[in-house]
């Protein structure tokens, strides 16, 4: 599964939950209630998502996203973008088949 990287080491994630008036304790109740399922993201993932320096990180799951840019009622792709395409998931095949021409 694809995961998506926070714009601007999180800047904008940071700047919504301050214009709603969340902490990350807040944000991750909000979560909660965005979430179907009724279980939403823990404090620790928020933190980490939302987070500076060593502890934080730069992508996460698409559902994490979407749950975090639901309770922000932010567009996801305002939070979030897609990561570029990397080699490792490019499908690469021979011009001529499977087999190796010796």
């Amino acid at each position: 599964m694809t995961n998506l990287l926070r714009k601007d080491h999180g800047a904008p994630i940071r700047t919504a939950m301050e214009r709603r008036g969340l902490t990350g304790e807040k944000l991750a109740k909000a979560t909660k209630t965005a979430d179907a399922k009724g279980r939403g993201i823990s404090l620790a993932t928020v933190s980490k998502i939302t987070g500076r320096g060593e502890t934080a990180v730069e992508t996460c799951r698409l559902r994490t996203a979407w749950l975090i840019a639901a309770a922000l009622h932010e567009p996801l792709q305002e939070l979030f973008d897609m990561p570029s395409v990397s080699t490792a998931t490019v499908e690469r095949s021979s011009p001529h088949g499977d087999h190796d021409a010796r």
